[in-house]
C-alpha cells in the first residue's frame, strides 16, 4: 500500500481547538488519480498535509509505503522526496535569486551532481512548457503568475516523486493556464504513471481527471468512490453544499426531458458528441 491512514484524527492546538480531522481511515493504492472535494473547512488541505508529514496527528498512524511516518524516529526528508506536495497559490513558495536556482533547490539538497541537476531542472520546465533557455536566469518574481506557478510546480517534479498532490492548483489561474495544468496532469498520470492527489473545487477536473473521488465534510470521508458513481449522488452532494459538474447537471437535465444520452460522461468533446448522437437518433 502507496499510502494508508489508520484512525487517524487531528486537532489543532489553539484557542479554539478546531478537531480538523475524525477517525479517518483511508488507503491509497500506486498509479490512482485521487480528487478531493469538499467545502471550506471540510479537512482536505489537513488531510493531504499528513501524507508527507508536514503534519503529525493528534491520534492514528500514517504510513507511507509501509513506513509508519507518525514515528519520532522517522526520516520524514525521505517521506517528502517520495511524497511531493504542491500548496495552493505555491508561487509563494517560490525563494531563489532565478527559476533555475529555486527548481534546482531540492535535488542540490539530494546530493546530486551538477549534470544531473541540471538534466532534471531541464526535463521538468520541459514538463511544464518553460523554455529552458528563456527563463532559466530570470527572476521568479517577475514572472506571471501563471509561470511562476509552472516553476513551483517544475520545484516539486525535480524530486522524482512518486506521488504528488495537489491542493488547488489551478486557482487564479486563467483559461490557457488551466488547460496547460490538465494537460500536465493527465500526461504524468497517464504516460509517467504517477500517482496524484487533487484538491479542487472545480468539479468539472475532478470528475474529467479522477480515478476515484473522495469527499470530505466536517473532518470526515463521507463518500468514497469511482467518479461516475459519486456524481449520480445528486442530493447527498447537494446536502454537503456541493455541485454537480455542470456536464453532468447538462446531460441530467436533457434525459429528464426525454433525451437518451448517458450522464457518466465528464469531457465536453465528448458531452457534445454524446448529446448529437442522441439528437440524430431521433
Amino acid at each position: 500500500m502507496l499510502i494508508e491512514l489508520a484512525n487517524v484524527s487531528h486537532v489543532y492546538q489553539d484557542e479554539n481547538n478546531v478537531k480538523a480531522l475524525k477517525n479517518i481511515n483511508l488507503q491509497i493504492d500506486k498509479g490512482e488519480f485521487i480528487g478531493i472535494v469538499g467545502h471550506t473547512g471540510s479537512g482536505k488541505s489537513t488531510l493531504v498535509q499528513l501524507f508527507n508529514g508536514l503534519i503529525i496527528p493528534s491520534s492514528g498512524v500514517v504510513k507511507v509505503n509501509g513506513k509508519n511516518i507518525t514515528n519520532e524516529k522517522s526520516n520524514l526528508k525521505k517521506t517528502r522526496r517520495h511524497v511531493g506536495l504542491v500548496f495552493q497559490y505555491p508561487e509563494h513558495q517560490l525563494f531563489e535569486e532565478t527559476v533555475y536556482q529555486d527548481i534546482a533547490f531540492g535535488p542540490k539538497n539530494l546530493g546530486l551532481n551538477e549534470t544531473e541537476i541540471e538534466n532534471r531542472v531541464k526535463e521538468v520546465m520541459k514538463l511544464v512548457e518553460l523554455d529552458f533557455e528563456k527563463f532559466k536566469d530570470r527572476s521568479p518574481f517577475n514572472l506571471s503568475g501563471g509561470q511562476q506557478r509552472k516553476v513551483a510546480i517544475a520545484g516539486v517534479l525535480a524530486l522524482q516523486p512518486d506521488v504528488l498532490v495537489l491542493d488547488e492548483p489551478s486557482a487564479g489561474l486563467d483559461p490557457q493556464g488551466r488547460k496547460q495544468l490538465i494537460n500536465l496532469l493527465n500526461y504524468l498520470y497517464q504516460e509517467l504513471q504517477m500517482t496524484i492527489i487533487l484538491i479542487s473545487h472545480r468539479m468539472e477536473e475532478i470528475a474529467e481527471l479522477s480515478s476515484r473521488v473522495i469527499v470530505m465534510h466536517q473532518g470526515e470521508i463521507v463518500i468514497d468512490d469511482k467518479p461516475e458513481l459519486v456524481f449520480t449522488k445528486e442530493e447527498k452532494l447537494h446536502s454537503l453544499s456541493l455541485d454537480l459538474p455542470q456536464i453532468t447537471e447538462i446531460l441530467q437535465r436533457l434525459k429528464e426531458q426525454g433525451l437518451n444520452v448517458k450522464v457518466d460522461i465528464f469531457s465536453v468533446e465528448k458531452a457534445a458528441q454524446e448529446i448529437v448522437t442522441a439528437l440524430r437518433s431521433r
